[in-house]
């Protein structure tokens, strides 16, 4: 029986909205059940190449790009950026993956995580010691983990924490920012009252619903199932891989 619901995904996927739908497809669900996705990689596409208000225009191109290897990179074509390999030639810092720097000629230079955290910290810690003001860091994905079966991944989340703990300015392009939630509000034509977001992080879903004014509704068996000790589907240890790292 139609609930006459409307179902819209939103995820702090880095990568853009096409293609999500055909996931979910794979995965068994009707892709007609969706009214569509909001990824924070697409609203980050958006916003780079729309440059919306006067803090985006004053943004610059130049940009250090840390990137996917393994899981796969995300591509800048059509950003009309210019990526540098030193941060102290950029405009700005943008974070799509947690494994690899970009070429300014193309191709990749994978780094260790830690790797990236201290380059990002230095670059911080450097624009402090000269009195020039720190590059902002533009986060495609705001995860600071994912769950990856029983295991948790570190996402970009956690370089955007390492850097504002050096004194970094950090723009979130997902959740919890309600940015990502007014795009929805636009597609739908709803209020943020009339929504409800649903959603397993309590520092992404829960506390990015309540920024925005949307009531949201827990999934306790995600990434906080270890530390809420649920059981697994089936009995057996508890979900989620290990506790969170923040």
């Amino acid at each position: 029986m139609d609930s006459g619901l409307r179902l819209l995904i939103i995820s702090n996927s880095s990568r853009r909205s096409g293609g999500t739908l055909d996931k979910l497809a794979a995965m068994g669900f009707d892709r007609n059940c969706f009214e569509g996705v909001v990824t924070s990689g697409e609203l980050t596409h958006r916003y780079l190449t729309l440059r919306p208000d006067d803090w985006w225009l004053r943004l610059g191109s130049r940009c250090l790009h840390i990137n996917w290897s393994k899981r796969g990179p995300a591509s800048l074509e059509g950003f009309g950026l210019q990526v540098v390999a030193d941060p102290r030639d950029a405009d700005f810092f943008l974070a799509h993956g947690t494994e690899a720097l970009s070429l300014p000629g193309g191709g990749l230079e994978e780094r260790p995580l830690e790797d990236l955290k201290a380059l990002l910290r230095g670059a911080a810690e450097e624009a402090v010691r000269t009195g020039t003001a720190p590059p902002p860091l533009v986060v495609a994905n705001p995860d600071v983990v994912t769950v990856d079966g029983d295991d948790l991944v570190d996402m970009p989340g956690s370089l955007a924490a390492a850097y504002s703990s050096a004194g970094g300015p950090v723009v979130l392009m997902g959740k919890p920012s309600p940015l990502i939630y007014s795009a929805c509000g636009e597609i739908l034509g709803l209020a943020p009252a009339e929504m409800l977001a649903v959603g397993d992080s309590l520092e992404h879903d829960v506390a990015g619903a309540l920024s925005a004014g949307v009531d949201s509704l827990f999934v306790a068996g995600g990434i906080h199932a270890r530390e809420l000790l649920v059981p697994r589907e089936g009995g057996g240890e508890f979900g989620g891989g290990s506790p969170p790292r923040r």
